[in-house]
């Protein structure tokens, strides 16, 4: 039995009567479409739930503005900034004659990235482009005030709990949860709204001591300030920052490690911490009784020593008095250490990131030296086994297995003095 063959004017009047105000099932009948079609064409729009906002008697909670006839100049005058619904309309006809974007951003008289912009934020989850939905969506995203998603999502506030007592950043979450669930989702929440709903009163409904589980555990957000000037050099010997090898910038070549130490309450304990530039897969130092120069060069190089020797090409390092001793480092290693400039952490930025996770574990005011060296290896494997977004939510141990399996792969070693 032949498939039967709706034409495209009948979608785009159900879209017209629904986006009116009409029920999904009325609007169904009204065409003669069956009204599992019915929900399937609305499925597919990417708008269910989302931007329709439906009132107490079923008919929509506002409506759009009138559609403006005359197209680019309404009155004669300067034209409007916003798109109008006869503008949708001819979008949505010269894509489906096969015009460019271009094309049709001259017939509508508007630049091509116009036209682009707008096929992007409204088209369904399908890829189609239907005017009647993409003008009331944008009439709905511009209304104000919006709907905040984790006010009447308690599972979605649930599961953000859930990871953030495991010591997941919003941001990590944000993209976890975009990777899950589709465009248009109740349950896809952006980075922004996590933080919002700690910080700002009313945004939501998460525990009100989440914040304590974020790395800096602060109660409210504070400006960002510059570092202070620079300072005198304290390893005047020893290899800068400038005379790393071009490779280590671009993250391609793996088996540079940045470095750097997470201090406890007075700066009487300390932890080592060791990041793989490539995979940022994590190394803890125990530093049980001290954390002098020649204890820490032990027990880096104890850590350090099983690796591959692809896998040991080079080690940054802030101008602590901690690695006075990285001339056993190199000799002991083979590996070259070079020193950032003066007050300038983002020069290991990965380490300097991932200390902040660690931070999870390691509270700040706390002794450090309580935690045994089982605990480390313990905390980082959960850290390595975490998804990272800089890894397209791959974990730091699957890059790391990869790069094992297949040393070949590494480029030759760089040394220089």
């Amino acid at each position: 039995m032949a498939r039967r063959v709706i034409p495209v004017e009948v979608r785009e009047r159900f879209f017209v009567l629904v986006c009116a105000g009409w029920s999904l099932g009325a609007a169904a009948r009204a065409v003669g479409v069956a009204s599992s079609t019915a929900g399937r064409w609305w499925r597919s729009s990417g708008l269910v739930e989302t931007v329709m906002e439906v009132g107490r008697r079923g008919g929509l909670a506002g409506s759009p503005p009138p559609v403006v006839s005359g197209g680019a100049d309404a009155g004669g005058g300067r034209r409007r900034r916003l798109l109008t619904g006869e503008d949708r309309c001819q979008i949505a006809v010269g894509l489906r004659c096969g015009l460019s974007y271009a094309e049709i951003g001259a017939m509508l008289g508007r630049d091509r990235s116009v036209v682009w912009r707008e096929v992007q934020r409204n088209r369904g989850r399908d890829g189609s482009y239907v005017a009647p939905v993409a003008h009331r969506a944008a009439f709905e995203r511009r209304r104000r005030p919006k709907r905040f998603k984790l006010q009447d999502n308690p599972g979605l506030c649930r599961q953000i709990e859930e990871w953030m007592d495991q010591g997941w950043s919003p941001r990590l979450i944000a993209m976890v949860l975009a990777e899950d669930h589709p465009v248009g989702s109740r349950d896809r929440v952006c980075h922004e709204t996590i933080y919002q709903a700690l910080y700002v009163q009313a945004r939501g409904r998460l525990r009100a001591d989440l914040h304590t589980q974020l790395s800096l555990k602060r109660r409210r957000r504070k400006p960002r300030t510059t570092p202070r000037a620079g300072s005198a050099r304290l390893y005047a010997e020893a290899f800068t920052i400038s005379q790393r090898p071009a490779e280590v910038a671009d993250r391609a070549v793996p088996g540079h490690w940045e470095g750097d130490l997470i201090l406890g309450a007075g700066n009487r304990s300390a932890i080592g911490t060791l990041i793989e530039r490539t995979t940022r897969f994590t190394l803890l130092l125990h530093l049980p009784q001290r954390h002098d120069a020649a204890t820490v060069a032990a027990a880096m190089i104890r850590e350090m020593q099983h690796l591959p020797e692809h896998l040991r090409r080079s080690l940054t390092w802030d101008r602590g008095r901690e690695l006075a001793c990285y001339s056993d480092i190199q000799l002991a290693l083979n590996m070259p250490v070079y020193f950032c400039d003066p007050h300038s952490p983002w020069q290991r930025g990965s380490n300097e990131n991932t200390n902040r996770l660690l931070r999870f574990w390691f509270h700040r005011g706390t002794n450090l030296a309580t935690h045994t060296r089982n605990d480390l290896h313990r905390i980082a494997a959960t850290l390595n086994n975490r998804p990272r977004p800089t890894l397209n939510l791959q974990t730091p141990a699957q890059a790391l297995d990869q790069l094992l399996a297949n040393p070949a792969a590494a480029p030759p070693r760089c040394y220089h003095r």
